[in-house]
């Protein structure tokens, strides 16, 4: 059963599920039910709060928008054990679940950042099948060192650490780095609230993930955009130009003075470039 709340001028509905490994994740619907199926997948210590310029704005008018809080963030479950970070097939399961219990057929996925991982183990694992097309926002779809930010790599390590005191900076300053235009204050402080969330457990699994055989899920999309900003501090070009080098029919948005979050620095733009993709798809 899904509990209706109201959010501005759309309706926003907010339920729970519950993970194959017993754990629980916050999900909320947003738009009409006629609407063409969106999922936005979150970046590492973020929460579904950051999609608030999508799920708060015109894109929720006419479209069905699904976001979560990925495991260990936000309100969904957040055990302190490495163990339960460390599989990818876990992060896969938890997006299939989500999708399923919002009762969407075909969706178009996001997946922004660590969200772009998440989506490649979804699809390496789950296929395609029931995938309209995707769309990968400053993505992670290798992990490689030589193909992450100068940010990514600096922030690694402060963000798991045993010292409160470094935890906190490194927090203030990873949030920094995400955008080339500072976000509004209200939102700054919501989103250090959300990311200082996030147990330690999680920052230190992420070293013990792979990316084996994502190279072979990207090649294979029929449906593919990558969106990315020209000052992106956390994932280089590269990470994504090697992703059109590997699928002839993906196309690639850059976002000329917007960081790791081109959603939310350059929201019209992008509202608009999502709703033409996913119309797109759906006239075919």
């Amino acid at each position: 059963m899904l509990d209706a709340t109201t959010r501005a001028t759309f309706t926003a509905r907010s339920f729970r599920v519950e993970t194959s490994d017993g754990l629980t994740l916050s999900a909320a619907l947003h738009g009409p039910e006629e609407g063409k199926e969106i999922v936005l997948v979150h970046g590492l210590g973020q929460s579904r709060l950051s999609w608030i310029r999508q799920t708060g704005g015109t894109l929720a008018e006419t479209h069905r928008i699904l976001s979560y809080d990925l495991r260990g963030h936000g309100d969904s479950s957040r055990p302190d054990e490495t163990g339960r970070y460390s599989d990818p097939q876990r992060w896969a399961d938890d997006l299939k679940a989500v999708i399923d219990a919002a009762g969407f057929r075909r969706p178009v996925i996001v997946g922004w950042s660590f969200g772009g991982l998440i989506t490649g183990y979804f699809l390496r694992h789950h296929g395609a099948a029931h995938v309209a097309g995707v769309n990968l926002v400053g993505a992670v779809t290798r992990l490689d060192p030589a193909l992450l930010g100068i940010a990514a790599l600096h922030h690694a390590g402060p963000l798991g650490s045993e010292d409160l005191a470094e935890r906190v900076k490194a927090y203030a300053s990873f949030l920094k780095s995400c955008f080339a235009t500072p976000p509004d204050p209200a939102d700054l402080e919501q989103m250090l609230v959300y990311n200082g969330m996030v147990p330690r457990a999680v920052q230190k699994a992420v070293v013990m993930l792979e990316s084996e055989g994502l190279d072979t899920v990207w090649a294979q999309l029929p449906e593919l955009l990558l969106s990315w900003g020209d000052e992106e501090q956390h994932t280089r070009y590269e990470m994504s130009r090697r992703v059109l080098d590997l699928n002839p029919r993906a196309r690639m948005s850059v976002y000329d003075g917007a960081g790791h979050a081109p959603f939310y620095e350059r929201p019209a733009r992008f509202n608009r470039e999502l709703a033409e993709f996913t119309a797109g798809l759906a006239a075919r």
